[in-house]
């Protein structure tokens, strides 16, 4: 489906048009998921612009284009269509696996921040945490989900490591949760 006409006012009463042409509200579970999948995939792409390594922006681009493949089948209720692959979750574990590898055991939470690129990683851990909520909830509404649980779980871990990962090598030091 490619959009030729961004503005059509078909939305101007609170209903829009999911991909397989079925109207639906606005604040209905399916569209309420994809917002918030297309949220995430602008904050990756905000992430981007703070990235000076060539090879993660590829990594991270990879990512979106997951994410777009997750929003299209979700836009189609229940289709038989498996646009992310079984194999994009072996890429997230093998990713969290290589960006842990040399990270201290956490002893504590910690928080968030460093420089503006692990800020907005952390930004994205959370994001992905309220994209697998929204997944959840989708689900209860009977609505297939495939794999997507599994693949929006580790990537809130992958986005947690990453943003580790990157601070550790800028030399940054964690700050830990101080509890008192």
């Amino acid at each position: 489906m490619r959009i030729s006409k961004v503005s059509t006012r078909k939305g101007d009463k609170g209903r829009t048009s999911l991909g397989t042409g079925e109207r639906v509200a606005k604040d209905h579970p399916v569209v309420e998921f994809m917002g918030e999948v297309d949220e995430l995939n602008s904050q990756i792409g905000l992430s981007i612009s703070f990235c000076e390594n060539e090879s993660l922006i590829r990594e991270l681009s990879s990512i979106q284009q997951d994410l777009f493949n997750i929003g299209g089948e979700a836009s189609l209720l229940n289709s038989d269509l498996n646009l992310l692959k079984d194999d994009r979750l072996d890429f997230l574990e093998l990713n969290i696996k290589k960006y842990n590898e040399n990270l201290p055991p956490l002893k504590e939470f910690i928080l968030p921040g460093g420089n503006k690129f692990c800020a907005q990683l952390h930004i994205n851990r959370a994001v992905s945490r309220r994209v697998e909520r929204a997944c959840v909830a989708l689900s209860g509404e009977g609505v297939s989900v495939k794999n997507w649980l599994p693949y929006l779980n580790r990537l809130s871990d992958y986005f947690f490591v990453l943003a580790r990962n990157v601070s550790s090598k800028k030399g940054a030091k964690e700050i830990l949760w101080d509890r008192s």
